[in-house]
């Protein structure tokens, strides 16, 4: 038995079940066994692989928003750059060498990285060395200045909680203990104020999922573009609307069993955009897009081709599918969805619906 399971089911022993927030956070932010604090989890030695990943291209498409809005709010001088949940770095060195020529924007820029692994932090530090990255435990420390913020498969993995409707009531979903396994279960229903309008569209037995963590760190985010201009891009899986469990582990690069293996899987659940959106309020919620569109709205497949020319054999091969991967219904383009952020009398933004 692993010491973080048993760190759980000594807890669970002593104070009873607890909610799946609380599972979720010491699985993954544990200081000695958690998920994220103790490895590198992506490529193909870890146990999941995001789009930056897969192919430059999908940061470059990103780096070239980014320095669209900044154009069009005035080219603010000086401006934030961050991103949440860097990874290695992979995004954002790919973001800072796709706009390079854009005339200004890298003289502006200051780089800032929210991230909570110390082994990623020293993947990141190496890969940025020459941008002096800040790092920030949170968005609350970010500098008071011009936010553009990108956050990409950062919201799905923050602690939810579910419920499961029972009549005009909500009976929690918590993990409790059989023996020596960890079980899920239900606590007494009880009135739940926050999912109230939520009776109006479930039926009984139906889940909904919350996630308190999301909408405590798009509070400071909002707050600096409200009140210095930019623009948020986060880019995740889910919908506009949370029903049903979409708790899901990872390891190995195949699905497993959320309560099997605590601290050495990835738990991650689909993000409810619409939930982003309130809790960003009063900035613009511009429309939710399916990764692929917005992608192809940027002009992937233009810089695919581009690409392609100087390939040939098993690299081209690889370079087609990774496209396919980002962009096709069938893969990540329709699944994985993108909201941008601004405020309200901010300019469009470009890729959106």
């Amino acid at each position: 038995m692993s010491a973080l399971k048993s760190l759980i089911l000594r807890q669970i022993a002593a104070t009873g079940p607890m909610s799946i927030a609380d599972f979720m956070s010491l699985c993954l932010l544990h200081p000695q066994h958690g998920y994220y604090t103790t490895r590198d989890p992506l490529g193909a030695g870890g146990d999941f692989t995001t789009a930056p990943e897969i192919s430059q291209m999908f940061g470059e498409m990103l780096g070239l928003w980014l320095a669209q809005v900044w154009h069009d709010q005035g080219a603010p001088a000086p401006v934030t750059l961050a991103e949440l949940g860097p990874g290695r770095g992979t995004l954002m060195a790919d973001i800072l060498r796709a706009t390079r020529a854009v005339p200004g924007f890298h003289a502006a820029l200051s780089l800032h990285l929210v991230e909570a692994s110390p082994v990623l932090r020293a993947a990141q530090a190496e890969k940025l060395a020459a941008f002096a990255p800040v790092f920030h435990d949170s968005a609350d420390s970010l500098p008071d200045a011009p936010l553009l913020l990108v956050a990409n498969e950062f919201f799905d993995a923050l602690p939810i909680r579910q419920f499961q409707r029972k009549g005009r009531a909500w009976a929690e979903r918590m993990v409790g203990a059989q023996g020596d396994a960890l079980i899920f279960g239900l606590a007494p229903p009880a009135p739940f104020e926050a999912l109230s309008e939520r009776l109006e569209d479930t039926e009984d037995d139906q889940i909904v999922e919350t996630c308190a963590p999301a909408c405590a760190v798009l509070d400071p985010i909002a707050a600096r573009i409200h009140t210095h201009g930019g623009a948020a891009l986060i880019v995740d899986y889910g919908d506009w609307k949370s029903r049903g469990d979409t708790l899901q582990a990872l390891r190995g690069h195949a699905y497993d069993d959320p309560l099997a293996h605590p601290g050495d899987a990835d738990l991650t659940a689909h993000v409810d955009f619409r939930a982003l959106a309130k809790a960003a309020a009063p900035l613009q919620a511009h429309a939710l897009t399916p990764q692929g569109v917005f992608l192809e709205r940027l002009g992937i497949t233009r810089r695919a081709q581009t690409l392609a020319q100087g390939l040939a054999g098993p690299a081209l091969e690889s370079h087609i599918a990774a496209h396919r991967r980002l962009t096709h219904p069938q893969e990540m383009g329709q699944l994985f969805k993108v909201l941008a952020l601004t405020h309200p009398n901010a300019p469009p933004v470009p890729g959106i619906l």
